[in-house]
C-alpha cells in the first residue's frame, strides 16, 4: 500500500510540473547555478508566458546599448537576431515560449542598465560581466559566455611586442567606463600612467587611432573584430590574466529581485545543456581562438 501511495504521489507531482508550464530542473550537476537570484527559481517557477510577469503582457522586452557592435550584434540591429548576443537573446526567448515577433527591443545605456532602480526591460544583454559589486544593484542570469580581456595596440605602438603584463606597466591604456576591461587595467596591469576612460568603445577606438593611448582593453571577441575589420593597422597584443584567477563570465541583467531571474537562468542552462550555446559560439565567435596570453 505504501509503495502504491508513493507511485500515485509521484504521478501527481509530475502532472503538476507539466501543468505549470515549467520543466523540471536539469539533473546535470555540472550546470552553472544562478548567478544572482530573484524570487523565481529553476524547476519551481511558472515559466510559461501566461504566468511570467513581464514589462508588457504577452511580450518579452529585451534591452541592449546604443550602438552595439559585432560580433555581438550585426549592423547595430539586434532585432535581426544576427550576432552572438542577439542570437542568445532570441534563443532564451524561445526557451521561455516567446516567438520572435513577441520579442520587443529597447535601448538602455550600459551604466543605466546596471544602476539601481526599476528597469524598463525584462532582461538586458550587453556583455555584462557578473561581479559581486553589480549584484548589489541587479540580478544576473546564469552565465552564457566565459571571456577574457585583451589588449590591442597599433602595430607602431611601443607595446606592440609586449610579451608579459610587466611590459605594459609604463603604457597609457584605455577602456570604456564601468567595464571589467577597465578593472583589468587597474587590478591586473596596474600601470604607472593613469588609465583613460571613455563613454563608449567608439570614443576609445578613436583615441587609439589618434595615438592618445598606447593600448585599448576590450573583451577578446571585440578585439578580434576591431583589429580585423575596423582598425586594420592595430593588432592584438595579448589576453590578460583573470583578476582573481576565476573565469570572467557574461550574464543577462534583470531587475533586482526579478520574478523572471530563475526562469531566465533555467533557459540559459537549458541552452548550455542542449548544445545551443556552443553552436552559437562556434558560429559567431569562432575567430577568437589563438590569441597569446600575457603572463
Amino acid at each position: 500500500m505504501r509503495s502504491r501511495t508513493l507511485l500515485i504521489a509521484a504521478g501527481l507531482t509530475a502532472a503538476l510540473a507539466v501543468a505549470s508550464g515549467c520543466a523540471p530542473a536539469d539533473d546535470d550537476t555540472t550546470a552553472t547555478p544562478v548567478a544572482s537570484g530573484g524570487s523565481a527559481s529553476p524547476g519551481t517557477a511558472k515559466c510559461d508566458p501566461a504566468n511570467l510577469k513581464t514589462v508588457a503582457a504577452g511580450k518579452l522586452t529585451v534591452a541592449t546599448d546604443e550602438p552595439v557592435y559585432e560580433p555581438w550584434f550585426k549592423d547595430n540591429k539586434p532585432e535581426s537576431g544576427e550576432g552572438f548576443e542577439a542570437a542568445v537573446a532570441y534563443a532564451v526567448a524561445t526557451k521561455l515560449g516567446y516567438s520572435k515577433d513577441q520579442v520587443v527591443w529597447t535601448r538602455v545605456t550600459f551604466n543605466n542598465a546596471i544602476a539601481p532602480g526599476k528597469k524598463t526591460f525584462d532582461f538586458d544583454v550587453n556583455e555584462f560581466s557578473i561581479t559581486d559589486e553589480r549584484k548589489q544593484a541587479v540580478d544576473f542570469s546564469a552565465p552564457y559566455y566565459d571571456v577574457t580581456q585583451t589588449v590591442i595596440a597599433l602595430k607602431t605602438s611601443k607595446i606592440a611586442g609586449a610579451k608579459t603584463v610587466a611590459d605594459l606597466k609604463g603604457a597609457k591604456l584605455g577602456a570604456q567606463v564601468g567595464t571589467t576591461s577597465y578593472r583589468s587595467i587597474t587590478e591586473v596591469v596596474k600601470p604607472t600612467a593613469q588609465p583613460q576612460v571613455y563613454n563608449n568603445n567608439d570614443d576609445a577606438k578613436k583615441a587609439l587611432q589618434n595615438g592618445q593611448i598606447d593600448g585599448l582593453v576590450v573583451d577578446l571577441p571585440t578585439a578580434f573584430y576591431i583589429t580585423g575589420a575596423e582598425i586594420t593597422e592595430a593588432q592584438i597584443v595579448g589576453q590578460l590574466p583573470q583578476p582573481s584567477g576565476t573565469p570572467e563570465q557574461f550574464g543577462l541583467v534583470l531587475d533586482k529581485g526579478s520574478a523572471l531571474t530563475g526562469c531566465v537562468s533555467q533557459a540559459v542552462d537549458a541552452l548550455r545543456t542542449d548544445g545551443t550555446l556552443k553552436t552559437l559560439t562556434d558560429k559567431w565567435l569562432s575567430s577568437v581562438q589563438g590569441a597569446p596570453t600575457l603572463n
